[in-house]
């Protein structure tokens, strides 16, 4: 094949642009899943999309696609993409990059007059992150027939709007139903979130697997009482436990699997004053590992751990499993195409395992799929630091973009 190459300049003010909506004031991005900033992207991604000669449509959960015909228009094409939401404050190059990065290789596609066999399809999803309707991955989820959509719709955020509603009120609930068509394979850029490419100084990683999760959330119930005079013996209190757990995730996470990793995310305390017994904390656990049997074992150790928890503290408690996805090895051809495309491109490259949960997890249930990684400085993600070298980035689209074009040719 030809030499296509990606403007890294074009590809730069696209990102620059597009990391202004919703702009914090410490440099990350204010967009969480159907907000008026996550509608802004959207508008501009459109019109993006639309000005580099895709066809664009946006499907009932609000996943938009832009695909570009090829000269086998009936074969199944290549999908890659990934998300516009953010984290709240979040970085500015998660999931975008994946994106706009897909956007790029159309225009390199574009500029060398090249058209592909198979069709090629731009995806971004909707709600990967999460954070304002649970669970996360809900768009490519529910594309991939892991959710319905009654379930999907219902989710509610914290004010208790519900997803259905906030996605009708943006004009982004389309008609065409949420659901897989034939695909070939499916590609998805992103930043590592992780330390290992900078420790190792490699520009990018083919990723072969996605970690394995357990995301539980825990209630305790106590009783609230006067901070000053109720004596330590006749207290029930609800954040003692909790603090009891929590020291307990970090002993499970040691003894129980080398990558085991476990995490107390969300903490929320009833009354939560300064001169009152906590009397109800509700708080989420989430354990990861690429062992299956790792994450069980965990989860069957902590849930010891709370119920002993509670009987120290004469608690009622409750333990929910909200959601459980098994870890996920990707398809063994794409990974290989994956290092194929980094040794054209003539980079540096290694192979890892993702500890975060993406899109690409689901669309693995229902095609070939993989993942290219490029480095998180320092580690960092989920913030608003988070900071990826843009040399960085275009070497990882310069690798999509080949993975791409081999893939479409097929």
């Amino acid at each position: 094949m030809a030499q296509v190459s990606i403007d890294s300049e074009r590809f730069s003010r696209r990102f620059e642009a597009f990391s202004e909506i919703g702009a914090t004031e410490n440099g990350g991005v204010n967009r969480p899943s159907l907000s008026d900033a996550n509608l802004e992207a959207r508008d501009t991604l459109v019109e993006w999309l639309s000005e580099a000669g895709l066809d664009v449509r946006f499907d009932e959960m609000g996943n938009i696609f832009g695909r570009r015909e090829g000269r086998d228009d009936d074969a199944d094409p290549v999908l890659f993409g990934s998300h516009i939401d953010s984290q709240y404050n979040g970085g500015k190059y998660d999931g975008v990059v994946g994106v706009l990065g897909a956007l790029e290789c159309i225009e390199a596609l574009n500029d060398a007059g090249e058209t592909t066999r198979r069709p090629l399809e731009v995806v971004a999803w909707s709600n990967e992150e999460g954070v304002r309707f649970q669970p996360d991955m809900l768009g490519s989820g529910v594309y991939c027939d892991v959710f319905d959509l009654d379930y999907a719709y219902a989710r509610e955020d914290k004010d208790g709007k519900r997803f259905g509603e906030e996605l009708e009120r943006i004009g982004y609930k389309g008609d065409g139903p949420c659901e897989a068509a034939d695909l070939h394979c499916y590609f998805e850029l992103h930043v590592e979130q992780g330390p290992f490419l900078e420790q190792q100084g490699l520009p990018v990683a083919a990723v072969e697997g996605v970690f394995g999760f357990s995301w539980l959330n825990v209630t305790f119930e106590g009783q609230a009482n006067h901070a000053g005079p109720t004596p330590m013996d006749m207290r029930h209190d609800a954040f003692v436990a909790t603090a009891d757990v929590t020291r307990a995730v970090r002993r499970i996470t040691a003894t129980e699997g080398t990558d085991l990793v476990g995490t107390v995310g969300s903490v929320d305390v009833w009354p939560n004053a300064i001169n009152v017994i906590p009397e109800r904390v509700e708080f989420t656990l989430d354990f990861r590992s690429y062992d299956d049997a790792a994450v069980d074992a965990a989860v069957e150790r902590i849930e010891r751990e709370i119920a002993h928890a509670a009987e120290r503290e004469g608690l009622d408690y409750e333990v929910e499993q909200i959601m459980r996805v098994d870890a996920d090895p990707f398809d063994r051809d794409c990974i290989d195409t994956v290092v194929d495309a980094a040794e054209t491109v003539g980079c540096e490259y290694t192979r890892l395992v993702s500890g975060a949960g993406h899109d690409a997890n689901y669309l693995n249930k229902i095609t070939p799929t993989s993942m290219i990684f490029v480095p998180s400085v320092d580690g960092i993600s989920h913030r608003e630091s988070e900071f990826t070298e843009w040399d960085d980035v275009v070497t990882g689209a310069e690798v999509l973009l080949e993975a791409v074009r081999t893939k479409a040719a097929e």
